[in-house]
C-alpha cells in the first residue's frame, strides 16, 4: 500500500504564497517598467519577497533546495562574478553591475526550486505569457494612441521589448487548453504585432528560429503559424490604411538607425573582444565594458561614451572572462539538456509539450541576445530554471510511478 500524506494547513498557505510570488516574479518581469514608473523599486518587490519566503520556507521545513547542475552553475557563476568584482572594485560601474548580477543568480536558484516542488509548471509560462501580451498591447497603445515612431510599451527600448515578447510567443503553445483557443489566438497576435512594431531585427530573427523549433518539433501546426501570419499581415495593412504617413515615418527612422547601428556595433564588438584578449582570466569587471568602450575604440563614437555591447555573449565574457563565460554560457546549456531529458522522459503529454515551448523560447532569448545585451532581464533566467524543474519533475513521477507499480506486484 502506497501512503498518501497529505500537507498541512499551513503548509498548504505555504505553497499558496510561493507560487503567487513565483507567478508574480515571471508575470510582472515584462511591465517592469510600468512599475518603475510608478515608484523605481517596485518591480524587484515580487522577486525579492519571493527570495525571502523560498528561504523561510526551507528553514521552517527543513528542506534544502534540491540539487541540480543548474544550482552548481549559479554558484560557480558567483564565485568568479565576486572574484572579478573584488579585482575590479575600484571600476566606475563594479559595484552597480554586480548588484544588478546578483539578484539573478539568487532568483534562478529559487524559481529553479519551487518550480520543481510547489509551483506548477504550467502556470508559470502561463503568468510570463500573460505579462508578455499586456507589454504586448502596451506596445501597440504607444504606436497607436502615443504616437511613438517604434513601439516601446514598457520598456524604453523597443529592442528590449521585442526580446520579451518574441520569448514568450512559444509558451502559448505551452498554456493551450480547451476553450482558451480564442484568448490564445488574441495574445498570440498582440505579442506578434508588438514585437513587429518594434522594428527589432534580433526580435524578428529570435521569433523565426522559435517558431521553427516548434515546428521543427512538431508542437506547433502550420495552419496556426497561416491563421497568425495573416491575422499580423492584416493589421499591418490596416496600419498602412489608416496611419500610412506615420508608418513611412518610422519605417524611414528605423532605415537611418539600422544604417548607423551596422557600424556602431561593428565597433562594440572589436572593443569587447580586445578587451577579452587583454584580460581573458577575470575581465574587465562587471559592468566595466562601459568604462573601457571609449579608451578600446578610441573614441570612435564621441556621443556615445559608455554605450553597452549590443552582444550579450561578448559583453559577458569582456566583462567576467573566459571562465566566467563559460560559467553563464553553462546556465543555457544546462537548460538545453535538461529539456531535451523531459522530452525523453515525458513521451507525448503535456510535459513534452511544456519541454518544447521552454527549448523554443530560449532559442529566441539566445538569437535575439546576438544583437542586444540581454543578460540583465529575466527571461533567459526564468526559462533556465523552469527546464531543469521540468526535469525534476518528470523524474520524480516517473520514479513514483514506479514506486506504485511495484506496490502492486507486492
Amino acid at each position: 500500500m502506497v501512503t498518501v500524506v497529505r500537507p498541512s494547513r499551513r503548509e498548504s498557505r505555504e505553497t499558496a504564497v510561493l507560487q503567487v510570488l513565483a507567478c508574480a516574479t515571471v508575470g510582472l518581469a515584462p511591465v517592469e517598467g510600468y512599475l518603475t514608473a510608478v515608484q523605481s523599486q517596485l518591480g524587484k518587490v515580487a522577486p525579492a519577497l519571493l527570495t525571502v519566503v523560498w528561504l523561510a520556507v526551507r528553514v521552517r521545513r527543513r528542506q534544502l533546495p534540491r540539487p541540480t547542475p543548474l544550482h552548481a552553475v549559479l554558484a560557480l557563476l558567483a564565485v568568479v562574478l565576486a572574484a572579478t568584482a573584488a579585482v575590479h572594485a575600484a571600476g566606475e560601474f563594479t559595484a552597480e553591475y554586480t548588484v544588478r548580477w546578483l539578484p539573478f543568480l539568487v532568483v534562478t536558484a529559487a524559481l529553479a526550486d519551487v518550480a520543481s516542488r510547489e509551483v506548477p509548471i504550467s502556470r508559470l509560462l502561463l503568468a510570463a505569457a500573460a505579462g508578455a501580451t499586456v507589454a504586448g498591447a502596451g506596445a501597440l497603445y504607444s504606436l497607436v494612441a502615443e504616437g511613438e515612431a517604434r513601439a516601446s510599451g514598457p520598456q524604453p527600448d523597443p529592442n528590449d521589448l521585442a526580446y520579451f515578447l518574441v520569448a514568450a510567443v512559444p509558451l502559448l503553445a505551452a498554456v493551450h487548453r480547451r476553450g482558451r483557443g480564442p484568448v490564445l489566438t488574441a495574445a498570440g497576435i498582440v505579442l506578434v504585432a508588438g514585437a513587429t512594431a518594434t522594428f527589432s531585427r534580433g526580435g524578428a530573427l529570435g521569433l523565426g528560429a522559435a517558431v521553427g523549433w516548434l515546428l521543427l518539433r512538431r508542437v506547433l501546426p502550420w495552419r496556426v503559424v497561416a491563421a497568425g501570419a495573416a491575422a499580423v499581415a492584416a493589421l499591418g495593412l490596416g496600419a498602412l490604411l489608416f496611419a500610412g504617413p506615420q508608418l513611412d515615418r518610422a519605417l524611414q527612422e528605423k532605415s537611418y538607425i539600422a544604417a548607423s547601428n551596422v557600424d556602431t556595433r561593428e565597433l562594440r564588438w572589436q572593443a569587447a573582444a580586445r578587451m577579452l584578449t587583454a584580460h581573458p582570466l577575470l575581465g574587465v569587471g562587471p559592468g566595466s565594458f562601459r568604462e573601457h568602450y571609449a579608451a578600446e575604440s578610441h573614441d570612435a563614437e564621441v556621443d556615445e561614451q559608455t554605450p553597452v555591447a549590443h552582444n550579450m555573449y561578448l559583453e559577458v565574457a569582456a566583462e567576467l572572462g573566459l571562465p566566467g563565460f563559460a560559467l553563464f554560457a553553462g546556465v543555457a546549456g544546462v537548460a538545453a539538456v535538461a529539456s531535451e531529458r523531459t522530452i525523453r522522459f515525458a513521451g507525448a503529454g503535456p510535459a513534452r509539450t511544456e519541454a518544447v515551448a521552454i527549448q523554443a523560447a530560449l532559442l529566441a532569448v539566445l538569437v535575439t541576445s546576438t544583437f542586444l545585451s540581454e543578460q540583465y532581464y529575466l527571461p533567459l533566467w526564468s526559462l533556465a530554471a523552469l527546464a531543469v524543474a521540468a526535469e525534476a519533475r518528470v523524474r520524480r513521477e516517473g520514479e513514483g510511478s514506479a514506486d506504485a507499480g511495484a506496490a502492486r506486484h507486492q
